[in-house]
């Protein structure tokens, strides 16, 4: 397939993310058709920027028009199994933004949802909510690839080449997203987000690590598996007075704001993952690996390889610098091609090439089945104050 025709659905800042990596892929022609968004004005602003054809407001739009390929789906994740569903179904390959799904609430459950419904409960919805998408993605032979960008991170890639080279045993990893809460005003909710800091950010190096796990079993053509869950969760940020938490951007209603995963695998290694709403000075991103015959620590964000100091603004109102800082004073760590180093470019290149030559794409069904299982065996865990057995 010599051009590629893509349909993105959501309008917001993952949209963009992915709009900018399209634009850096290469080896296949991409175009860029329609944008969808129920703001269509929002729309319309992707549309004149990365000049899609059409703006629309109906997701139905997409599912008509045969000559798109690929539905890009970069919405809230309570929308995802369904436009899943009908996207492969109408023939359409997927690119589905983390997290796959959640738990969002069933009627005659009791609000607020995260502090009300069992987790257990939460686990087996979501579990039969996911055996259905897949059986759908398999009866229509569609490409199903999972946008989760640690996994293409260029540091992780390297560190699964040494892996797979050296036939490293992985006896522990570490990794951890944490950042000062989030810009959505309903990302307290679990209502709109099936979860907290967890599944909203932990899930980034949460699928990192397991993409990794799985490199290892390849590599010594051996299986392993997720034995089992253990978490401790909490909300740090309800306790604390408003005028002692105005640099924090997060209003818990029935969420976490911070948790520790502790995920044993069937040859007993294993992985902490950390994710929290309280840490100030941008966003900490990283995996560490720690293997029989070596140690690689991929630091994903923030990097040294641009530092800034500044003792005011004066005309920086337009240059971006990292995500998560409120002010450019001081000393700052510079997010210098951020797209590339947190594996967006690379992300939607597999992603193209997948669909274009008729490969597997590096990130797929099953890594994305995996982390959400695993997440909300973290909730049930945390909830129950005891081991989740796989």
């Amino acid at each position: 397939m010599d051009t590629v025709i893509v349909g993105l659905v959501g309008g917001g800042y993952a949209a963009k993310l992915h709009c900018e990596a399209y634009k850096k892929v290469s080896g296949v022609n991409v175009r860029l058709k329609t944008i969808v968004d129920i703001d269509i004005d929002k729309a319309e602003e992707i549309r004149k920027k990365y000049n899609f054809k059409n703006a629309v407001n109906s997701f139905n739009e997409l599912l008509k028009d045969d000559e798109i390929d690929i539905i890009d789906i970069v919405t809230p994740p309570y929308l995802h199994k369904d436009m899943i569903i009908k996207a492969v179904n109408s023939g359409k390959h997927v690119i589905c933004e983390k997290p796959l799904t959640g738990y969002f609430g069933k009627e005659g459950d009791n609000e607020p949802i995260g502090l009300k419904v069992s987790k257990a409960k939460m686990f087996n919805d979501v579990v039969h909510e996911m055996d259905e998408i897949r059986d759908a993605v398999k009866k229509n032979g569609k490409h199903f690839m999972y946008a989760d960008n640690f996994v293409y991170a260029p540091n992780v890639q390297k560190t699964a080449e040494i892996i797979r080279s050296k036939k490293s045993r992985i006896l522990f990893m570490k990794g951890e997203e944490s950042l000062r809460g989030s810009s959505s005003p309903v990302a307290g909710r679990w209502d709109k987000t099936g979860g907290g800091t967890f599944i909203r950010v932990g899930c980034h190096p949460l699928t990192g690590i397991l993409w990794l796990k799985q490199g290892e079993a390849r590599a010594r053509n051996i299986e392993i598996k997720i034995k089992s869950v253990v978490a401790d969760m909490g909300c740090v940020t309800k306790s604390i007075p408003a005028n002692e938490k105005k640099y924090i951007t997060i209003a818990p209603l029935d969420v976490e704001d911070i948790a520790t995963v502790t995920v044993t695998f069937s040859d007993e290694s294993k992985a902490l993952i950390i994710a929290a709403d309280t840490c100030l000075g941008g966003t900490r991103n990283y995996i560490d690996v720690y293997c029989n015959n070596g140690s690689m620590l991929c630091n994903i964000t923030p990097t040294d390889i641009l530092q800034t100091y500044f003792l005011d603004e004066d005309g920086m109102d337009d240059v971006y610098l990292s995500e998560m800082l409120p002010s450019k004073l001081g000393w700052n760590k510079v997010f210098v091609v951020d797209e590339v180093l947190r594996g967006y470019t690379a992300e939607l290149q597999d992603f193209i090439e997948s669909v274009s030559k008729n490969g597997e794409p590096l990130s797929g069904f099953d890594l994305a089945y995996d982390s959400i299982k695993t997440i909300y065996a973290a909730y049930w865990s945390a909830e129950e104050g005891r081991k989740i057995n796989f």
